[in-house]
């Protein structure tokens, strides 16, 4: 969406303070011995008081309130009772919502206590990389340009890029247009980001994979080359200058 009233601003900076809120303190609450199903059902609690809606329950009817990912599973993990985090597990958890008719996005990795499996190298490049590329965007940088920068900075710390996963316009639904925001260089792709626009900015940063595969339950999607990856995700306006992150509370 494009905002050009207040509601609109108003509107998304309150479904991104749900979502974000939610997000870190999710994080915060895991710990070793927890089912993914507990983290999640506690995500749902804090949205639900925000009086917000599970967007991709919502939306895809997803069997879940957040996606919640383990180790080699990249992304749309589901949450179950019998799945228990453990230590030194990649966690992945991605929440969206909806909150009155705006929606928004954001998604985080992180190494559950102990670094004993060494995926803290890949998640904060994950995290730099986002950072590095949200401070590069602004009204008319082609979005081609900051999928490149993305797959550069990623290859300079020894890892690859997620190339059919990308960010997407939000804002009045879910995934809007511009959607697409590849992390990598599509020449063909001639876009430019828009002043104003809503756009979930998603780094998807791998070990060994270059493409995502969807398992059997239809959701969970796991490195076609095997290995890990992390993701960081921000909802944010674009303006002339340095773009507005609305998700910085959850604090990436």
């Amino acid at each position: 969406m494009t905002i050009t009233k207040e509601l609109e601003w108003i509107g998304m900076q309150k479904a991104s303070e749900a979502v974000a809120y939610a997000l870190k303190e999710m994080t915060k609450y895991a710990q070793p011995g927890m089912t993914t199903k507990e983290l999640d059902n506690y995500g749902a609690k804090i949205l639900s008081d925000f009086g917000a809606n599970s967007a991709p329950y919502l939306t895809y009817g997803f069997p879940g309130y957040t996606c919640i990912s383990i180790n080699n599973e990249f992304c749309h993990g589901i949450p179950s009772d019998t799945r228990t985090l453990k230590e030194g597990d990649l966690v992945n958890i991605d929440v969206s919502a909806e909150l009155n008719g705006f929606w928004a996005d954001n998604g985080g990795s992180f190494v559950l206590g102990e670094d004993i499996n060494q995926h803290q190298k890949l998640v904060d490049a994950s995290k730099f990389i986002l950072m590095k590329a949200i401070a590069n965007i602004k009204g008319g940088v082609r979005i081609s340009d900051i999928g490149q920068l993305i797959e550069n900075e990623a290859k300079k710390r020894g890892f690859k890029v997620i190339r059919n996963l990308g960010g997407h316009g939000i804002g009045r639904s879910l995934h809007e247009q511009p959607d697409d925001l590849l992390n990598y260089k599509d020449r063909f792709d001639q876009r430019r980001f828009q002043k104003n626009s809503v756009v979930a900015i998603e780094t998807f940063i791998s070990t060994t994979s270059t493409y995502a595969d969807t398992l059997n339950d239809g959701w969970t999607m796991i490195g076609n080359k095997g290995g890990y990856m992390a993701q960081h995700e921000h909802t944010i306006v674009v303006t002339a200058g340095s773009p507005i992150i609305l998700t910085e509370m959850n604090g990436i």
